[in-house]
């Protein structure tokens, strides 16, 4: 599994977030192409801790994501059209040149963090290795860009 960690894999998600455009469409999904780049931003804000999540689980939820979490880090491609919290649904028009720039600059900072051994607990699923950071945010924003075929 690749991982944002890694120079080339980093590289190869700024070149493929590089041939989206204002007019890219969704293969599935809700979200046109500026609402996903806002929404790729969260998962990012988070392990940077620019952005906090309070949401309440209850007991089912709390067991559902103990059980989900491995397949946030693993080989497994995710499937579409998966639910995502609140925070990270994004439904109003967003600038695509804004929304790009910003999110190619969370992609540099957190790539750069290599040597950073304790990460912020996630709000959701609790404690991640570095090594399950990377490929958690590799794997997210892989998915987004395959939504919309880049």
């Amino acid at each position: 599994m690749k991982s944002l960690f890694e120079t080339e894999s980093a590289r190869s998600i700024i070149e493929r977030l590089d041939l989206l455009d204002n007019n890219s469409q969704a293969l599935w999904g809700k979200m046109d192409v500026g609402q996903m780049l806002k929404h790729c931003q969260g998962p990012l804000n988070i392990a940077l801790q620019k952005q906090v999540v309070v949401t309440q689980l209850s007991f089912f939820k709390r067991l559902m994501m103990k059980l989900y979490k491995p397949f946030l880090y693993n080989n497994t491609p995710w499937k579409h059209d998966l639910p995502t919290i609140e925070e990270f649904r994004v439904t109003t028009p967003q600038s695509f040149t804004t929304e790009r720039e910003h999110l190619e600059q969370l992609i540099a900072e957190f790539s750069e963090k290599t040597d950073v051994k304790t990460w912020p607990n996630h709000p959701l699923f609790g404690y991640f290795t570095p090594e399950q950071w990377g490929k958690m945010q590799y794997k997210h924003l892989d998915h987004h860009l395959s939504q919309f075929g880049v």
